[in-house]
C-alpha cells in the first residue's frame, strides 16, 4: 500500500453554537489541512497520483473557505466544528479529483486504485480532527 500526503491552509472565523465555553464566541484560526491518498497501484510513471493534482484539488477547496465566517456556509449547519470542516474538505477534494483525474482516480478502493483516504484539519499545531469515510 502506498500513501501520499499534501498540505494547504486557510484562515477563517467561526463560533460554535451549543457549546459552553470561549469557543462559543466568534474567533479565528489559521487552519492547516492535510489530504492523504492511498492505493496499491502506481501509474506508468511510478506515481500513485501526481502531487500537483492532489495539491490543486486541496487548494481549490480551501480557497472556498479562506477568509470567510464558516458559520455562513450552509453545509456546517451553523456549527462549523473541525470535524465538520474535515468532512466538507474531504467531500470537496474527492469531487475535485474525480473531475480532474478521469484516468484512474476513484473515490473508493477498487482494485487497488488510488483513493482519497483521509483529511486532517488542524485548528492549532496540537488540535486536529480527521475524517476517514467508513468502507
Amino acid at each position: 500500500m502506498y500513501e501520499i500526503r499534501v498540505e494547504a491552509g486557510f484562515a477563517a472565523a467561526h463560533f460554535l453554537r451549543d457549546y459552553n465555553g470561549k469557543c462559543e464566541n466568534l474567533h479565528g484560526h489559521n487552519y492547516t489541512v492535510r489530504a492523504h491518498v492511498r492505493g496499491g497501484k502506481l501509474d506508468s510513471g511510478g506515481m500513485l497520483i501526481d502531487f500537483a493534482r492532489l495539491k490543486a484539488a486541496l487548494r481549490a477547496v480551501c480557497k472556498r473557505l479562506d477568509h470567510t465566517n464558516l458559520n455562513d456556509i450552509p453545509e456546517f449547519g451553523m456549527n462549523p466544528s473541525a470535524e465538520r470542516i474535515a468532512r466538507f474538505i474531504y467531500d470537496g477534494v474527492a469531487a475535485e479529483l474525480e473531475e480532474s483525474c478521469a484516468d484512474g482516480f476513484r473515490g473508493d478502493a477498487q482494485d487497488g486504485a488510488a483513493r482519497l483516504y483521509a483529511v486532517d484539519v488542524f485548528e492549532t499545531e496540537t488540535s486536529r480532527a480527521r475524517y476517514v469515510p467508513f468502507p
